[in-house]
């Protein structure tokens, strides 16, 4: 409520009334308090300054109720805080901060692919297009030039970005062969991996007592692999996505080293996880030096630390550069 209102009686308002870096305010109260009308409104004019909020969580409090309210995890925050430093845009009223991606330019694939059986049916999957979106808005927050190429999905199209629809497998890796050269691809779409052998003109009819159709499958392109190969046009990195039921980070170490690529995202789509469609999501960052553990997120949060990853990779200066 201070805050909101703009009081600096005291060091901590002081600070926040004065600074012109970003703010990230990790609430935390009893769960009438958070909920009131008159919290949310200075939550509401916070946000519209750019304050940025992490939490709170649902959980146990203290006055022993259960709810909104309760401050999220030490390593949540810190996480945050991470992300914020590296990829948040600043309050609207301040000067921009640097974008560390000026002149970069990157492709990031999203959502699902539609393979047709019929001019009816279709072969697809769950995937929201969500996690996508959000990894090509925050590569656009950071200065990237971004293309977004992507699947059959019911989200808005970022601003700032370059977006090209497709419906099918065949027609992602056209537009992504299309997108030129790049220094980064994020391949965060959720590709089929088969398609019709020979879908059918017309509706597939059913006929009393006759048996279900035999569907003859055939593989769909790699979209990956085939960015991932080496060669003059191949992105600095190349970054996948690995959505499993079991066996997750082992599944996903061995995709890496099949798929060529530099890094993976490994994420768990069983449907207890809630991943597809959902929210939030956990995810577990494969490079060559090793897997990091990420905690749970909202799918906003893990692009923007995906997306600050990726500027410090492309924009650190390698030994033989620094030495010049």
């Amino acid at each position: 409520a201070r805050m909101a209102g703009g009081l600096a009686d005291d060091l901590a308002t002081t600070v926040l009334l004065a600074t012109d870096k970003p703010v990230l305010a990790a609430p935390a109260m009893n769960v009438r308090m958070w909920t009131h009308a008159a919290t949310q409104a200075n939550v509401e004019t916070l946000r519209k300054r750019g304050i940025q909020f992490i939490g709170p969580n649902d959980g146990a409090m203290a006055c022993n109720e259960y709810g909104p309210g309760r401050m999220s995890e030490p390593e949540e925050i810190v996480t945050a805080i991470e992300a914020l430093l590296t990829t948040e845009k600043p309050p609207l009223e301040r000067p921009p901060l640097e974008r560390p991606l000026a002149g970069k330019r990157a492709l990031v694939t999203s959502g699902p692919t539609r393979e047709a059986i019929d001019p009816v049916r279709y072969i697809s999957n769950h995937s929201s297009g969500k996690q996508g979106h959000a990894i090509a808005a925050a590569l656009a927050q950071l200065g990237a030039d971004v293309t977004l190429v992507s699947g059959p999905v019911g989200v808005a199209d970022p601003a700032g970005v370059t977006v090209v629809k497709i419906e099918s497998a065949e027609q992602m890796l056209a537009a992504c062969l299309a997108a030129g050269k790049v220094d980064v691809a994020v391949c965060a779409a959720a590709v089929a991996d088969w398609k019709m052998a020979k879908p059918a003109s017309a509706k597939i009819k059913k006929k009393a007592g006759s048996a279900p159709p035999a569907l003859e499958l055939a593989p769909n392109p790699d979209i990956l692999a085939t960015l991932s190969k080496p060669g003059p046009k191949r992105p600095a990195l190349v970054v996948g996505f690995a959505a499993e039921t079991e066996n997750l980070v082992a599944n996903a170490i061995e995709k890496r080293t099949r798929k060529g690529c530099d890094w993976i995202v490994a994420n768990d789509v069983s449907p207890a996880s809630g991943t597809f469609g959902g929210e939030r999501n956990t995810v577990h960052l494969i490079t060559a030096q090793g897997v990091q553990d990420w905690p749970t997120l909202s799918k906003e949060r893990v692009a923007m630390q995906l997306a600050g990853a990726i500027a410090l990779h492309l924009t650190r200066k390698r030994p033989a550069e620094a030495a010049e």
